[in-house]
């Protein structure tokens, strides 16, 4: 199955930083107690990005785990770099597409982790296959994503804007079905685990960002929904609308971010 999807860097941390701003909860809190990664062990983020959580994991570990972040973004993974330099850390950062053979041996890592990234895969059997691979056995793959009930004002919004059937999004419409029951096949032992954001928005404007991070030209899932640079500031015009009868009747914007969590063993 392929995934039609594309996404600029400048959107991805447009968003991360609008869920650091106005959440209730802390994400990297909640993936460190969940998963307690130890000095010593062997850690591959697959689909790292800008490096954050090898960042975090590294803080956790205070250094003392060998740990390889991988992107196929070599804009991302500049940033990654710098940032490591910058900090004095020893993270390796290198060119990973998960859509093709891992370029690591068979039983090297202790964790595998991927956070909003590696379900965009287009045959989920071969990258998670891959991923059982480089684990060692008893190796951990931990694999983040949206749920079904994801962001629902969010697309509630919309809804009411456009009047128009939102496209199904790769992440949340697969994450819970099709996602799990792949690893769950691969791998001894699976569970699901979920963690709950409240974003308050206090005024329509960040929300609005949120909404240009998410819908942007960049991002062919939502071509459905306009054709061109006049449709799409048009549909948000809409949009903006439409919140901002959403906040004056209840006084501020609340979309909750629903993220699921698949922890697996080898």
């Amino acid at each position: 199955m392929e995934i039609n999807y594309q996404e600029t860097s400048k959107d991805l941390l447009t968003r991360i930083d609008i869920h650091e701003k106005y959440g209730s909860a802390n994400i990297d809190q909640w993936t460190n107690d969940l998963l307690k990664p130890q000095a010593g062990m062997n850690i591959l983020d697959i689909g790292c990005g800008a490096g954050k959580l090898c960042f975090l994991f590294d803080d956790y570990t205070k250094g003392a785990a060998k740990i390889t972040g991988g992107d196929f973004s070599e804009e991302l993974l500049d940033k990654a770099r710098a940032k490591n330099r910058g900090r004095g850390t020893n993270i390796g950062f290198q060119y990973l597409d998960f859509n093709k053979p891992f370029d690591f041996a068979e039983n090297t890592f202790d964790l595998c982790t991927s956070a909003f990234a590696i379900y965009y895969a287009a045959n989920l059997d071969f990258t998670f296959g891959e991923a059982h691979r480089v684990l060692k056995p008893g190796g951990r793959l931990f694999v983040s994503g949206p749920l079904p009930e994801n962001k629902k004002m969010f697309y509630d919004i919309i809804k009411e804007a456009t009047n128009a059937t939102i496209p199904p999004m790769p992440g949340s419409s697969r994450f819970k079905g099709e996602i799990f029951h792949t690893i769950d096949r691969i791998f001894a032992k699976t569970e699901l685990h979920k963690f709950e954001n409240h974003l308050t928005f206090p005024e329509v404007a960040p929300f609005i960002e949120y909404v240009r991070a998410s819908l942007s030209e960049d991002r062919r899932l939502w071509t459905s929904m306009f054709n061109g640079k006049e449709e799409y500031e048009a549909l948000i015009e809409r949009i903006a609308n439409a919140a901002a009868r959403w906040f004056e009747r209840d006084g501020k914007l609340v979309m909750t971010k629903v993220v699921g969590g698949i922890l697996a063993t080898k």
